[in-house]
């Protein structure tokens, strides 16, 4: 009688559990937009949340310590004139993020290290070419300053947020909708999802298709794709029955999948969330309860279920930190922010040790804050892996680092000759707009030291009463 081998994995025992109530973040007025997007984005320093907003869109952006109830008028981040549908931190930066919106245009704003006294509204650089809403975003994961966004006008634009210039338009590749878009590991390729059920692996620099598969999930619904470590590609979607189904493709080879799984019928689209250090993959579906994961390995069937995390309450979107941000101490292997209606939960994958010591096994080195290129080496055909650090003394984020912003003139069509200050609002140092909003900060803080004053005087007031009556 032949026993059953179990397969041998240091992941098979990995176990998601939801933080105590104190770790979550209360009162936060998630947005109903009905779009396909994550809604949140997580770094190493902070959490930020696309939240509900009367006249135009917003998000809130909270350090990362600030659990608890959210003050509702705690500062947020204005400044479209239509919802936000996308938010992504910069890879390299952790206190930039863009944001895209139904007013066709992307935003790139910075975040202080201290907590702003009022709403944010005065972005770094405002990035205009889209012609109908922007719901995707993403940063190049070598390159410094490049940033890719795709609209409703089935166009892709690769901008160099150093310049606010137009690297690369991608305008005649798709016929339909973008559903999503996903870089490779270096950043030399891009996986696409769109309306016309074709999945497409393009190089942007030749602003040509390197392969497509036609209907690799037969049904009606969105489709989801991420590259994997290894080139290969992990795509979501429907059969036609409505199942949703899980498939890993070879783009060498893209007439069969390596491998297919069906899970369920709910009818939420699925959003993949890849860990290349681990190679596991976790499915979040907008308004499921649960988080399924699976191992991607090179042994049949490639695709390993490992587990389950569920909870009672529906998921309104997620949050993916980034692995520089876990708790190696605690064998933290992934954490995700659940958007609840009204709060955002942290929930944290771990794997089972008894030793206390830094496992080694578990976290490879992983890439860190440092990009690898520049935009114009990147647009010039250079490729680069990412820069990688060891977690082994913990990841401390760098300083605050500011993002400077060197607009070129377009009437001049000589090369700049050499760094020159931007008169851009936010970021010229001296500027007016600075210099208000510095002395503005001042006098609030000065109207609260001088609150704080009358109150302690009132205070030493009412003791030395209640002295003298004792006396």
């Amino acid at each position: 009688m032949s026993r059953r081998v179990v397969r041998q994995s240091k992941f098979r025992h990995v176990f998601g559990q939801a933080a105590k109530a104190d770790q979550a973040y209360e009162d936060i007025r998630v947005s109903k937009v009905t779009w396909d997007s994550a809604f949140c984005a997580v770094n190493p320093k902070f959490l930020a949340i696309i939240v509900e907003a009367g006249g135009g869109g917003a998000f809130i952006v909270l350090p990362l310590a600030k659990t608890g109830r959210v003050d509702k008028n705690y500062p947020l981040v204005t400044g479209h004139t239509g919802p936000v549908l996308d938010i992504d931190w910069c890879p390299h930066n952790d206190n930039v993020i863009a944001s895209a919106s139904d007013d066709t245009t992307v935003m790139v704003w910075q975040i202080p290290d201290y907590t702003p006294v009022r709403n944010i509204t005065e972005p770094v650089i405002t990035l205009e070419g889209h012609s109908k809403r922007v719901g995707i975003l993403s940063w190049h994961p070598t390159a410094r300053n490049v940033l890719l966004s795709a609209g409703g006008d089935n166009v892709i634009i690769i901008w160099n947020v150093g310049t606010g210039e137009v690297l690369l338009s991608l305008d005649d590749i798709h016929p339909d909708v973008i559903h999503s878009v996903c870089w490779n590991s270096n950043g030399s390729l891009l996986a696409t999802t769109c309306k016309d059920k074709t999945l497409r692996i393009i190089d942007p620099r030749k602003s040509q298709v390197v392969a497509e598969r036609a209907r690799p999930h037969e049904g009606a619904r969105p489709l989801r794709a991420v590259f994997t470590a290894d080139g290969k590609l992990l795509s979501t979607g429907f059969s036609r029955m409505s199942e949703r189904q899980v498939a890993l493709w070879d783009p060498n080879n893209f007439e069969e999948p390596v491998a297919l799984q069906e899970m369920d019928t709910s009818n939420g689209v699925l959003l993949p969330f890849y860990d290349p250090d681990s190679s596991i993959v976790y499915l979040c579906g907008k308004g499921d309860s649960s988080i399924r994961y699976f191992e991607i390995t090179d042994e049949p069937p490639f695709v390993h279920y490992l587990n389950t995390f569920s909870s009672k309450e529906p998921q309104r979107g997620m949050g993916f930190m980034p692995k520089r941000g876990l708790d190696v101490s605690k064998c933290e292997i992934a954490r995700f922010y659940k958007l609840h209606e009204r709060k955002c939960e942290p929930i944290v994958m771990t794997v089972p040790r008894k030793s206390d010591l830094f496992q080694d096994d578990l976290y490879p080195d992983t890439p860190g804050p440092e990009p690898a290129l520049e935009a114009d080496e990147w647009l010039s055909g250079q490729d680069a892996e990412p820069v990688l650090i060891s977690l082994k003394e913990g990841y401390v984020p760098p300083k605050h680092r500011e993002l400077r912003i060197t607009k070129r003139n377009i009437l001049d069509v000589r090369p700049p000759a050499g760094p020159r200050r931007s008169q851009s609002a936010s970021e010229a140092p001296l500027s007016q707009h600075t210099l208000e909003t510095l002395l503005e900060e001042i006098k609030a803080l000065r109207e609260r030291v001088q609150a704080q004053e009358e109150r302690i005087t009132a205070l030493e007031n009412m003791l030395c009463e209640l002295v003298d009556g004792t006396d």
